[in-house]
């Protein structure tokens, strides 16, 4: 043992000895392996913190979330009827506990010694943290007594991040009476600090005792019980689940609700809107980077290949002095560990730096429709980044070591010993280099195109016709929950902070809508037009949204015929207005105003009421950019003497953030008691639509450059060292008649050859990935062959740079000096 000990540590001082006698070469194979492992390693981080890291609560394993589907739609959490949570809990056999949560919103806070501040809350079921096994760090936690309504006092849980923040720790808080919602509640514990809520990317400040309600609408998590598996559970729950569809078939006539489906999946990494919108983005950037690593390891594998045929006598002495042809093997092996480790701690410090900058490209102010606040990534190192490192570093060292480790098995003593030359190089050694440097090009230009296809596809989204002018709006959202105002007070005070906000400089036009473009959906129901038979099967939910006078001019929405509503239809007979798509499928030959539609079983009023048509207007994206344009009803704002919405959107003649302040002064005027909640411009709304699109796009092109480089190194390095070895061959041309021109314009066609070899190889491959991309990414399958053909064209350029140093040197030998080179 202890000579095994020894030999390995000679091997690492020989390693060293080595390492620092070149430089330049130890420099460019850290630097390549660094930047390689270190992107691979920073978007390991994100997936492993977005997708893997699991809740710090007991036993997360057994976490199973309760998911519906609705046909032709995505999955979700968070729509749980009440009834259907006490009805799974008290019927079910195959769960230890089932809990409920609202989704995490924005709550008013104010309170003694308190400023009034707007924080993240979500109301929890009184078995919530019991059935998580999560302990208080102060005081208690929610428990069953405190849903008992009229019996227990309103209490609240803090997060430690705010007892800290807002409270600096204090233990006295516990028992002190703060205002949440304008509803007094009774601070009784703190969540330990790793707890921050189920909600990957959100965290939670304060969470409250959830009422039993008919309408509340929930999500739902359970803990499996032990020796019951998830399939078993999917099996239970899917015969339970009949409850929910009877119960919804009761308040709707949606011929598809027998369709519905339950469907349950493992939650140990908590519920996460982020996950859905980022998942698919990152298991193509997972790959992107990838690439980059196995070019970064063909590059210092061919550095090694050319230091490998320059040192070919050395390992012939040391054969013929006696040296065995294994220890050979274990010094090359010790030469590459050395140089992963030291690639992998420095791919450490850059992949700290590269994961904190794609947390701020994906959290840069843009709120993703369906979270309540701007998202929170925590990057903390732990298990899964520690071993994903390790992998890597030895991936690393095992690629490129087999060159290295091939030299020194294959070593001929005597033949090497009687070659003139110094260099040792054979033609299937700058065969195999000339193969390694082709894989380079391949890979780069299927980055490259890769590149140029998201960076063609974010650009579509960007200038796709919306149905909106997005330019020069500001949207504010209001929170009158508890303002004290009813629908009539409000309706009113609506009205004159419209009149209020007309007057502002600088302000053109300002409306309601509810909800914004691009904000995720609004309410739904069925519709049966006047003329028109739907077959029952054809049914399907349609859009409703509702909209102030003015509202379509301010958003930049045509008219196409008839008239915009006006406040005189506040109080009048009903009337609507529809958009295109609306009209081409009820109304497919004749013109739709005046005629009557009527709305059933719409969200919130699941009474039958007919509206008149009263105009039609273009159709405007409310809730996938990405989607055709979906039928949309738009009703009155303001009707039957109330407000229905709580989203202004003001058209503004200058920069709509310079005109912030004056819109929060007018609020303040007008309505004191109602808080603002959200401004933001439609801008950045639809910028949030396509935050994963941007970051695919961006990085995208980094990494394609990043590998480029790395292969264009490459390219110089193997072309370096060809001139090198036929400084010779080269001094006889020139003796011969050759110019140097001549040299000039061969070293550059091999480059050229190589590139079109790599150019042979990366056009199926991207063609492939192309496809590949089109399942992760929608409309990303493009039949255009710009990408590649940008790729190609990056490459050549920097395959010409490359080359032309090596070709000046070629073109400048002395031939009398390269004849007396050997």
């Amino acid at each position: 043992m202890q000579t095994l000990l020894n030999i390995v540590w000679q091997d690492v001082r020989y390693a060293a000895r080595m390492a620092r006698r070149a430089p330049g070469f130890t420099i460019i194979a850290v630097l390549s392996l660094a930047l390689g492992a270190g992107a691979n390693t920073a978007v390991f981080s994100l997936i492993n913190t977005l997708m893997l890291r699991l809740l710090p609560v007991q036993d997360p394993s057994r976490l199973v979330e309760l998911l519906q589907h609705y046909p032709g739609e995505p999955r979700g959490n968070g729509f749980w009827s009440w009834p259907s949570y006490e009805y799974y809990r008290d019927h079910n056999h195959v769960f230890s506990g089932l809990i409920a949560a609202s989704s995490p919103a924005s709550l008013s806070v104010r309170g003694e010694g308190l400023e009034p501040e707007t924080v993240i809350g979500e109301s929890a079921s009184g078995n919530f943290f019991p059935v998580l096994g999560v302990k208080p760090a102060a005081g208690r936690l929610i428990g069953a007594d405190d849903i008992a309504t009229g019996r227990a006092p309103a209490v609240a849980v803090l997060s430690w991040s705010y007892w800290k923040n807002k409270f600096n720790l204090d233990p006295k808080i516990l028992g002190k009476t703060i205002v949440v919602q304008n509803a007094p509640v009774t601070i009784v514990g703190v969540t330990p600090p790793e707890f921050l809520g189920l909600q990957v990317g959100s965290r939670t400040d304060i969470w409250l005792p959830l009422a039993p309600s008919a309408s509340a609408r929930v999500a739902l998590l359970a803990r499996l019980r032990p020796g019951v598996s998830i399939e078993q559970a999917r099996a239970e729950m899917t015969v339970l689940y009949r409850f929910t569809i009877d119960e919804r078939a009761r308040n709707s006539n949606d011929p598809l609700i027998r369709q519905l489906r339950v469907e349950l999946e493992p939650a140990g990494a908590g519920l996460s809107a982020l996950r859905d919108h980022f998942a698919k983005p990152l298991l193509v950037l997972m790959a992107v980077v990838a690439l980059v690593l196995l070019i970064a390891c063909t590059n210092v594998a061919g550095l090694m290949l050319a230091r490998g045929a320059a040192r070919q006598r050395e390992l012939a002495v040391r054969v013929s002095l006696g040296a065995g042809r294994f220890r050979l093997v274990s010094q090359a092996l010790a030469e590459c560990l050395l140089l992963s480790a030291m690639g992998t701690l420095l791919s450490v410090l850059l992949a700290y730096f590269t994961a904190a900058g794609l947390v701020r490209i994906i959290t840069s102010g843009r709120q993703i429709v369906g979270l309540p606040q701007p998202l929170e990534i925590p990057l903390r190192p732990d298990l899964h980044v520690l071993l994903f490192t390790i992998a890597i570093a030895l991936l690393t060292a095992g690629l490129f070591a087999l060159a290295p480790a091939w030299n020194a098995l294959s070593s001929e003593p005597a033949a090497q010993l009687r070659e003139m030359g110094g260099s040792g190089d054979t033609r299937l050694r700058r065969r195999f280099g000339s193969g390694l440097v082709v894989a380079q090009v391949a890979l780069s230009v299927v980055l490259l195109s890769a590149a140029g296809l998201f960076v063609r596809h974010l650009w579509n989204l960007q200038h796709i016709d919306l149905g909106f002018r997005r330019d020069h709006v500001l949207l504010l959202t209001l929170d009158p929950s508890r303002s004290g105002f009813d629908r009539e007070q409000l309706s009113r005070a609506y009205q004159e902070l419209l009149n209020r906000l007309d007057q502002i400089p600088g302000l053109r036009s300002a409306s309601l809508s509810a909800p914004t473009p691009l904000s995720g959906a609004g309410a739904s129901g069925f519709v049966s037009a006047e003329g028109f038979e739907e077959r029952p099967q054809d049914r399907r939910y349609v859009s409703i949204s509702t909209v102030a006078p003015n509202c379509f001019d301010t958003l930049g929405v045509p008219l196409a015929a008839g008239r915009d509503f006006n406040f005189q239809d506040n109080g009048g007979r009903p009337v609507a207005i529809i958009n295109r798509a609306m009209a081409h499928y009820y109304f497919p030959s004749g013109n739709p105003v005046g005629k009557h539609l009527t709305i059933d079983g719409m969200t919130g009023d699941p009474v039958a009421r007919s509206y008149e048509i009263v105009g039609v207007v273009g159709d405007a994206k409310y809730y996938e950019i990405r989607e055709p344009g979906e039928r949309i009803v738009y009703l009155p704002a303001f009707r039957d003497a109330r407000v229905y919405g709580n989203n202004f959107v003001l058209r503004t003649k200058i920069d709509p953030q310079s005109v912030t302040g004056d819109v929060r002064r007018a609020v303040r005027e007008v309505l004191k008691t109602v808080p603002v909640s959200r401004i933001t411009t439609l801008t950045s709304q639809v910028d949030a639509s396509i935050v994963p699109e941007r970051v695919i796009a961006m990085l995208s092109v980094l990494l394609g450059a990043l590998g480029s480089i790395l292969a264009a190194i490459g390219l110089y390095g193997l072309l370096a060292y060809t001139v090198t070895y036929r400084i010779t061959e080269f001094g006889i041309r020139l003796a011969l008649g050759a110019t140097g021109a001549d040299l000039l314009r061969m070293v550059i066609a091999d480059a050229l050859g190589m590139l079109a070899a790599g150019l042979l190889i990366a056009a199926p491959v991207a063609v492939w990935g192309r496809t590949l991309a089109a399942s992760f990414i929608q409309d990303a399958g493009m039949s255009s062959a710009v990408p590649i053909a940008f790729g190609a064209a990056a490459m050549l350029g920097l395959v010409l740079l490359a080359s032309f140093v090596p070709a000046r040197r070629a073109a400048r030998v002395d031939p009398m000096r390269a004849l007396r080179h050997e």
